[in-house]
C-alpha cells in the first residue's frame, strides 16, 4: 500500500508542477522553431515606451538568432503595428527568406497566419524571445502551449517595463519574474541564453 502511495504522490508532483512536458534531452533541430515577439524600437530608449534592460534582452535575443541561423533552423519574426517606431531593432533584423508576421493583437496567433506557417513547416517545439514579457510574449506562449507546441522561454532575452495599478508601483524585475514563475509551472520551459545554447549543443 505504502509503495502505491508514493507511486501516486510522485505522479501528481510530476503532473501539476509540469515538470517533464518541455524537459526534452536533446533539441530537434528540424522541428523546433525560433519566434521573436515584437523587438522593436519603440520599446527602446528614446520610443514611446521603453523598458527596462531592453538593450540587453535584444542583444540576447540576437545571440540566439545568430545561433538559429548557423544551425539553418526555422526563424520567425513578430511584430506589432504601430503608427512610430516600429522598426524591428538592429539586434534581430530579419534575414533574405526569414518569414515576419505583423499583428494587431496580443497574441500573436490572433488574426495572423502563425499557426498554420508552424504545422506547414511541421513544427512542434518553439523557442520564445522578445517584448513585453508580461503581455505578447506571455500571451503567445500560453497560446502556443495550447495549440500542442513544447515552448522554452529564454528568460534573459526578454523584457519588460514598470506597472502602475492604483497607486501601487510593481518594478519590471518583479513583473518579469512573476510572469515567468507562471509561466514555468505548465506553458514553457524557461531557460537562461547560456543554458539554452549550451542545449542545442548537446
Amino acid at each position: 500500500m505504502k509503495k502505491y502511495f508514493c507511486l501516486i504522490t510522485a505522479f501528481l508532483f510530476l503532473h501539476f508542477s509540469g515538470f517533464g512536458q518541455n524537459d526534452k534531452t536533446h533539441l530537434n533541430k528540424e522541428t523546433t522553431a525560433l519566434i521573436i515577439i515584437d523587438i522593436q524600437e519603440f520599446y527602446f530608449p528614446g520610443g514611446s515606451l521603453p523598458l527596462v534592460e531592453a538593450e540587453m534582452a535584444s542583444a540576447n535575443a540576437g545571440k540566439i538568432l545568430n545561433a538559429f541561423r548557423k544551425q539553418k533552423m526555422l526563424v520567425v519574426h513578430v511584430r506589432h503595428n504601430a503608427s512610430s517606431g516600429a522598426e524591428i531593432h538592429v539586434d534581430v533584423k530579419p534575414a533574405e527568406g526569414e518569414k515576419i508576421i505583423t499583428k494587431d493583437e496580443v497574441n500573436a496567433f490572433s488574426g495572423t497566419d502563425l499557426l498554420d506557417y508552424l504545422k506547414q513547416n511541421e513544427i512542434e517545439d518553439i523557442v520564445f524571445v522578445g517584448m513585453q514579457t508580461h503581455m505578447c510574449l506571455e500571451a503567445a506562449t500560453r497560446a502556443a502551449h495550447d495549440y500542442g507546441f513544447n515552448c522554452i522561454v529564454v528568460e534573459d532575452a526578454c523584457a519588460t517595463r514598470d506597472l502602475k495599478y492604483g497607486e501601487d508601483i510593481t518594478l519590471a524585475k518583479d513583473v518579469h519574474n512573476t510572469t515567468l514563475s507562471t509561466l514555468s509551472s505548465t506553458y514553457a520551459r524557461i531557460m537562461t541564453k547560456k543554458e539554452f545554447l549550451n542545449y542545442m549543443e548537446e
